[in-house]
């Protein structure tokens, strides 16, 4: 009877691990991202590999019944309910896996689990473009007495680094404290002591 639940249940993990491949492969593929992701790659070829694994236990164990096959027959001995209860709790992970597309279903609909990457990229080229470069005109108004150009900069760089950082977190109230591993530090004394020693030079 062991052999019977191990073949089932290694069957079902089988094809729910393919469909799970082909879910995040074929998104992957359609954007053009087998390349460009491979963490994405990666991963689809981790449920692939697995869902051929237990399939061919499952063959294995079902071919004695149409053709001679010791394996097989090897394999119905050896399966004791150690093994058949790890497979039902495998079965029943992948089913409710399934069960969850329903309430996730934006991750089955393209390669957005894995377009991090892609996304702080972007993210990276936006904070350079619109933060970054900003605070380096500011300086160089500075260096050059201009201060209402560097007032301008800093006000546009201050107001595009708050509208990213509003994107990145998204309008949704999360419950969670959001609180910095370290303090900020701003070295005014510093600031004090060389703008002093530039004013008063010895």
């Amino acid at each position: 009877m062991t052999w019977q639940i191990g073949m089932v249940a290694n069957f079902v993990i089988a094809f729910a691990y393919l469909f799970i491949a082909s879910a995040i492969i074929i998104p992957l593929a359609r954007s053009n991202q087998l390349r460009s992701n491979p963490l994405g790659g990666a991963t689809a070829a981790i449920f692939f590999t697995c869902a051929v694994h237990h399939g061919s236990h499952a063959v294995h164990m079902l071919l004695p019944a149409f053709v001679a096959d010791d394996q097989g027959l090897s394999m119905r001995a050896a399966w004791g309910w150690p093994l058949a209860i790890w497979d039902i709790i495998g079965a029943l992970v992948a089913v409710y896996y399934w069960t969850l597309r329903r309430n996730y279903s934006s991750l089955m609909e393209g390669a957005a689990l894995f377009e991090d990457l892609r996304k702080r990229e972007q993210q990276a080229l936006e904070l350079n473009d619109s933060v970054l470069q900003g605070l380096v005109v500011s300086k160089m108004a500075l260096d050059l007495d201009d201060h209402e150009k560097a007032r301008a900069a800093l006000d546009t760089s201050i107001s595009s680094a708050s509208r990213i950082i509003t994107n990145l977190l998204g309008s949704e109230h999360f419950q969670i404290q959001l609180l910095r591993s370290a303090p900020a530090v701003v070295d005014l004394d510093n600031r004090a002591t060389n703008a002093t020693s530039k004013e008063n030079p010895s």
